[in-house]
């Protein structure tokens, strides 16, 4: 495991900042689908039930898109080529800024589903679309897009340009 000494102090101050800030919003998005769940539940005795062939079919095909869509969209922005030319370009700031935007992307995604299942909920009083998307697929979007220090940490030190690096223009001329 690659130490967290090798960053300069501004990288790390930054790179602390963004993480805790990242993970906060997640735990606290994870936090409201299990309200979310419980208000389901408590609510399910007050729901007149209907059943709904549209709903249940739009049910079940919106949500295997999103999650595998934003599955799909996170290995996207995190493809090893795409945050070498980031950090190529923008520098270890606008990695850690990518970084903490994909993972803002997938808590975003996640909760979407879990809204989705809350209003399928609330119009059909089966409380089975609530727990299958707000509790199983959004918890597991959230868990997956969570961002784990040590991980950004050596995304930073494994792509960011060092000072001893020479640019491509001057080892031409």
């Amino acid at each position: 495991m690659v130490t967290s000494n090798a960053l300069s102090a501004d990288v790390q101050a930054e790179l602390i900042r963004r993480h805790k800030s990242t993970a906060t919003t997640i735990l606290s998005l994870l936090v409201a689908v299990i309200l979310l769940s419980v208000l389901a539940f408590v609510s399910q005795k007050f729901l007149v039930p209907r059943n709904s062939s549209s709903l249940d079919m739009t049910f079940r095909i919106i949500v295997p898109i999103l999650g595998l869509g934003a599955i799909a969209l996170r290995r996207t922005r995190l493809a090893k080529m795409r945050l070498q030319d980031i950090a190529a370009l923008r520098g270890a700031s606008g990695l850690l800024a990518t970084l903490q935007k994909t993972a803002l992307l997938m808590a975003i995604i996640g909760i979407a589903v879990a809204l989705i299942g809350f209003v399928s909920t609330l119009m059909t009083a089966q409380v089975w679309y609530m727990y299958t998307a707000a509790v199983v697929a959004a918890a597991i979007l959230l868990f997956y897009g969570y961002p784990l220090r040590p991980t950004w940490e050596q995304a930073v030190q494994r792509y960011s340009p060092t000072e001893n690096s020479t640019n491509l223009v001057e080892s031409e001329s």
